[in-house]
């Protein structure tokens, strides 16, 4: 688990050190598929400066990440079929990468709880 900026692996991938499959980005956000996908349609949003969880972010960039996940629903085609917005926080909420993240699932029906 990463808990330092340092070691962050998002702070990687927003650096261009590790390769990511990108599927959007703004000035703030950047948007890449999981690679342990849970649904036809698993991508990762975050924003591009290091931020711990879903809590240390400020109202603006909160919704600059809502608004990059809810574009990547619509440019994944499941914007009208539904999806999901997952944050884990902290690790008892399932949070192992501490970089603040936002989990875009869709493209097959979605169980509540999540298997």
């Amino acid at each position: 688990m990463t808990d330092s900026v340092n070691d962050c692996l998002f702070c990687r991938i927003v650096a261009g050190e590790i390769p990511a499959t990108v599927v959007a980005e703004t000035d703030t956000t950047l948007a890449f598929r999981d690679i342990d996908p849970k649904a036809p349609t698993h991508v990762l949003v975050i924003p591009k400066e290091h931020h711990r969880a879903v809590g240390d972010l400020d109202p603006v960039l909160a919704g600059q990440v809502l608004a990059t996940a809810h574009q990547v629903a619509k440019s994944e085609g499941v914007d009208e079929t539904g999806y999901r917005l997952v944050f884990n926080t902290g690790r008892d909420g399932g949070q192992t990468v501490f970089h603040v993240h936002c989990h875009v699932l869709g493209g097959r029906g979605l169980s509540w709880p999540p298997g």
